[in-house]
């Protein structure tokens, strides 16, 4: 007699059979299979449930098995497993044959929410499983997938669902509640609109180059030049996501345990804090959690005052950047989670903060601010593809003084039906390819859908030179130059896109000469 369950480990988690056997003995509970804190504890959980419940626990040996034996298990999402094995055992309740089971027990028979339970449903329908059994706070979640999810609050309502099941053939279903889009995690998380911010007309083009075609930022500048501020609104120019990419966003946030509500339709924007450790940036844990890397997946992994970051966690984000994917090693195996964001960094331009503002004095000696910048490393450096110089904010106050009042600056809507445009016009390109944006381009597609003029060769030639660039810049160029050409239409690349592409290039390459 088993109940089939889920534990989580990388993207995909395993399936868990958990077998029940009660024998004669001195009563109690054995459980087997590597079990791990929290499983180990579920069977006094169990047992007080049972109890609470209106429900005999069985008086003689009870051996639980959680197989496969060889796979940690963790969490407290096998209790109610648990709990309905034990009950088909005793002859309480029908063989649960094809159901799916998932739930934390509390002492009083009822259940709490478990993270993952998209991620089960995923895994449990991939393995012929179609029927799931989940706590009611975890109904919207599982029913992203499939409509048959039985809601249950307590222990007694798993068991009338197993009753109704085998004498129906069906679980019993509640009809699904329509999905609100003002669900906690779509709500807007940025920080106002694009026409609160006064001037900046470069930076604004920068995000919205970012935005249509996923490319890497970098914008450095004084305190209080607004680089922050800007950055935030980024989220109010990022298109919607597709139904697909919604629910891979939507089951990375269920293994975080990060889910509030149904599906995730609107691109993450992550931004950790500076203190945050490798692991919490990257994933990790004994269960293998996703970090913020895989939190801001088809979304933006925001790092304000990057160079605070450290070092070993700004030079882990290569391989990330580059295989869209982090790869974890740990005794059970190799897990694997999805990364496909795009980075956006700021950062001062010393570390005193005050090298380039007139009339103030930087505290910094060369030596510092070399050292300072050298902690992005040229390999990071060069899959930035643009890189923005903000001015002082005294310069954007006198530039722009006529504008303090009611001004013709764009609003978040006109940039995001730009923005859109794009998006569709890479969508339909990229088609069938596993490629969603310009930045991710490969040479074979760079070759087939970067037709240059004869004069945006040259002036690409005679840039690269000039720059002494990488063949990965060189690339870079060219997918910016593509997405420039997009925002005006989508025609061939002209020299005039390749000029503006190569101009956020040479940013940035050495701030401390740029800004002095």
């Amino acid at each position: 007699m088993f109940v089939t369950s889920y534990t989580p480990f990388g993207i995909d988690g395993v399936i868990i059979r958990v077998e029940a056997d009660i024998r004669r003995g001195i009563p109690g509970i054995d459980i087997t299979g590597l079990a791990q804190g929290a499983v180990k504890e579920a069977k006094e959980r169990v047992r007080v449930a049972f109890r609470n419940s209106g429900f005999v626990f069985p008086s003689d040996r009870v051996l639980i098995n959680l197989a496969p034996a060889g796979v940690r298990k963790e969490g407290a999402a096998l209790d109610l497993p648990i709990a309905i094995s034990v009950m088909a055992a005793a002859g309480i309740a029908p063989p649960p044959d094809n159901i799916m089971v998932l739930g934390e027990l509390e002492l009083s028979g009822s259940l709490r929410p478990v993270r993952g339970v998209l991620a089960a449903t995923a895994a449990g329908l991939a393995n012929g499983v179609d029927n799931f059994i989940v706590p009611i706070e975890n109904a919207d979640e599982a029913r992203i997938l499939t409509r048959n999810v039985a809601a249950v609050a307590t222990l007694k309502d798993a068991l009338d669902a197993l009753v109704v099941r085998h004498e129906t053939g069906s679980l019993p279903i509640v009809p699904v509640t329509p999905q609100n889009e003002t669900d906690e995690q779509n709500k807007p998380s940025f920080a106002g609109d694009f026409a609160e911010v006064r001037g900046q007309a470069v930076y604004k083009r920068a995000l919205e180059i970012a935005a249509a075609g996923g490319h890497n930022l970098l914008v450095f500048g004084t305190p209080g030049a607004g680089k922050t501020m800007l950055a935030r609104r980024m989220p109010s120019i990022m298109p919607t996501l597709t139904p697909d990419e919604a629910v891979e966003v939507t089951r990375l946030h269920s293994l975080a345990g990060q889910l509030q509500g149904g599906l995730v339709t609107r691109p993450p924007f992550r931004s950790p804090h500076h203190s945050a450790s490798a692991e919490g940036v990257l994933g990790g844990g004994k269960s293998v959690r996703p970090g913020e890397i895989s939190l801001a997946h088809f979304g933006t992994l925001f790092m304000d005052e990057a160079l605070q970051f450290r070092v070993n966690v700004l030079q882990a984000l290569r391989e990330p950047l580059e295989d869209r994917v982090i790869s974890i090693s740990r005794a059970e195996g190799q897990a694997h989670l999805p990364a496909d964001f795009q980075l956006v960094m700021t950062a001062n331009p010393c570390p005193c903060g005050k090298l380039g503002i007139e009339n103030s004095a930087c505290l910094c000696s060369p030596e510092e601010v070399h050292r300072y910048w050298r902690k992005f490393g040229g390999a990071l450096m060069d899959r930035v593809e643009l890189r923005v110089a903000v001015n002082s904010p005294i310069e954007r106050i006198e530039k722009n003084v006529s504008l303090m009042g009611r001004n013709g600056e764009e609003t978040s809507e006109q940039v995001a039906k730009r923005v859109a445009q794009v998006v569709t016009i890479q969508r339909e390109r990229f088609k069938g390819t596993g490629v969603r944006r310009n930045a991710r381009m490969t040479p074979a597609l760079i070759e087939e859908h970067c037709a240059l003029s004869e004069k945006a060769e040259n002036v690409l030639r005679s840039a690269i030179d000039r720059l002494g660039a990488s063949g990965r810049a060189f690339h870079g160029v060219i997918r910016v130059a593509r997405t420039i050409a997009d925002l005006e239409g989508g025609g061939a690349i002209q020299g005039c896109h390749i000029e503006e592409a190569v101009q956020y290039r040479r940013l940035g390459d050495d701030p401390y000469d740029i800004l002095c």
